[in-house]
């Protein structure tokens, strides 16, 4: 679980919340199921006009994702690397074969690598490699980062929505003047909520979900492209020491890989 992004939407909600009890007893007056319908429903209804249902879905199922733990982190780079300089040491002692073997330990799930070293098994050259394998992360990345724009898009329209039915509020309101002031008050809060609640979908949800999943993309994104050059590395069949020092340079210092130590 990624406990910040659960620690930070509960503070969020949290001081919205609590401002509000502090503030009034009269709490219930915050609640209003016509003005929710209007920026939630508009803000949907807009977004399967503007994209194909598929990947509206896909975009809502990434706001669940992110309250669980990114699968790249920083340890993981720095296995990955280890990864490559194993596979080197094993290609220099035994050839191709010594790497299929090495291959065959490849979790299923990891298409991208897999891809990969069955490029250098194939005898393709570094710089084929690395064309091919740069062009596949540039693609994966493209293809992610569509739900990514879809959720931004959704933050714009949740407080257009918002103001949309603050403008229904307010002829609401103005219809009843002079009349039973009651219908006044209830116009004057659909003008008032609608807005509200475009606004914190859109600055507690949706904008911050999009930041997210772009943020994690970018990362991946950034593994791949050290693995691209690792395996172009393991095609042209340099040493481990230099792949070391080649792919640590895409490391922090404090988490370089270290071959003496690592024996």
């Amino acid at each position: 679980m990624s406990f910040t992004t659960i620690l930070g939407i509960l503070g969020a909600f949290g001081l919205f919340i609590g401002s509000i009890l502090i503030s009034t007893d009269n709490w219930a007056v915050f609640i209003s199921l016509s003005s929710l319908i209007m920026v939630v429903g508009g803000t949907f209804a807009a977004t399967f006009i503007s994209y194909e249902p598929r990947y509206v879905m896909l975009a809502c199922s990434l706001i669940g994702k992110i309250f669980f733990a990114p699968k790249v982190g920083r340890n993981l780079l720095k296995s990955e690397v280890g990864r490559i300089i194993r596979w080197a040491y094993a290609l220099q002692k035994g050839g191709p074969p010594a790497l299929e073997t090495e291959a065959k330990k490849i979790p299923k799930g990891d298409h991208f690598v897999r891809a990969g070293i069955d490029l250098v098994i194939s005898g393709y050259t570094g710089n084929e490699v690395q064309e091919i394998m740069q062009n596949t992360t540039d693609t994966t990345f493209g293809r992610n980062t569509v739900q990514v724009n879809i959720l931004k898009d959704m933050a714009a329209n949740a407080p257009a929505f918002g103001m949309i039915g603050t403008l229904v509020g307010l002829v609401i309101m103005l219809d009843n003047m002079g009349g039973d002031p009651k219908a006044l008050g209830r116009g004057l809060a659909v003008a008032m909520l609608t807005t509200l609640y475009g606004v914190i979908f859109a600055r507690v949800i949706f904008l911050p979900a999009a930041s997210k999943v772009l943020q994690r993309e970018q990362i991946v994104r950034f593994r791949n492209s050290i693995l691209v050059d690792g395996l172009a590395l393991l095609a042209d069949k340099k040493s481990p020491r230099y792949i070391q020092d080649r792919l640590n340079s895409y490391l922090d210092p404090s988490i370089h890989f270290d071959i003496d130590k690592n024996k």
